[in-house]
């Protein structure tokens, strides 16, 4: 069903074959239905300390770690980085308000689909832009024995966030694979950006507001309308 996506990106990529091994999950958006929670947390913060952003803001820029965010808002409005203390500053108020809003709901599909894969043996990463402790740390419970430490790259772990391939090239080397043999799982477009500069195979699950053509642009192979297409057409992928 995907052949001509899949052999489009061999071919792009001047790769010999398409093995997977492992796939390479972001977390809110792809495994959290966190993304509302995170974009009005952000506009809170940001409109409290003089600055403008919209929750379109927060949806094109998902993916970056905290820092960038708040430096990418600081360079267009004042022309400089924020200092540490305004970054602090502005990150403890984003993350009070993200708490504020309650318990955050799973995707669904998001355990199917991790318990489709390890059932074929297939290695299982997380890489995300966010330092959101309470998501992190609940990892556990809402996706009992999936993810481990050793396996995962969060926003403490990089100097550069999403979309520098930084965090998708720092899974690559923990997992000792070949590019052509590792699957990228993401829903936003800095994601995608990230991960297909890295050279990775990457589909897309559309679970926010955004149009596709947006993740499509932004170099997804694949573009899926969420997570429940994406676990159905699973098998079609990997054995292509």
């Amino acid at each position: 069903m995907f052949s001509k996506e899949i052999e489009k990106f061999i071919t792009d990529k001047n790769y010999p074959s398409f093995e997977p091994k492992a796939v390479f999950f972001d977390m809110d958006g792809v495994l959290y239905d966190s993304m509302k929670s995170h974009a009005s947390a952000w506009v809170r913060a940001m409109n409290e300390s003089g600055l403008p952003f919209t929750e379109q803001d927060g949806y094109l820029n998902e993916g970056r770690t905290g820092a960038s965010t708040i430096d990418g808002v600081f360079v267009q409005i004042y022309g400089r980085n924020s200092t540490e203390d305004e970054k602090q500053a502005i990150y403890s108020l984003k993350s009070n308000y993200f708490e504020a809003n309650g318990k955050t709901e799973t995707i669904p599909y998001a355990l199917e689909l991790l318990r489709k894969i390890q059932s074929q043996n297939i290695e299982i990463y997380l890489v995300t832009g966010s330092g959101q402790t309470t998501l992190l740390q609940g990892l556990e419970d809402h996706f009992p024995g999936v993810f481990v430490k050793e396996k995962m790259v969060t926003a403490f772990d990089v100097k550069n966030g999403k979309p520098h391939p930084e965090p998708y090239l720092m899974a690559l080397k923990k997992s000792k694979l070949k590019p052509w043999e590792v699957i990228v799982v993401e829903n936003a477009p800095l994601g995608v950006e990230s991960a297909t500069m890295a050279g990775l195979l990457t589909l897309a699950v559309n679970t926010g507001p955004l149009a596709p053509e947006v993740l499509s642009d932004s170099g997804a192979s694949i573009v899926f309308s969420g997570m429940k297409e994406l676990y159905e057409k699973w098998d079609k992928i990997i054995t292509n």
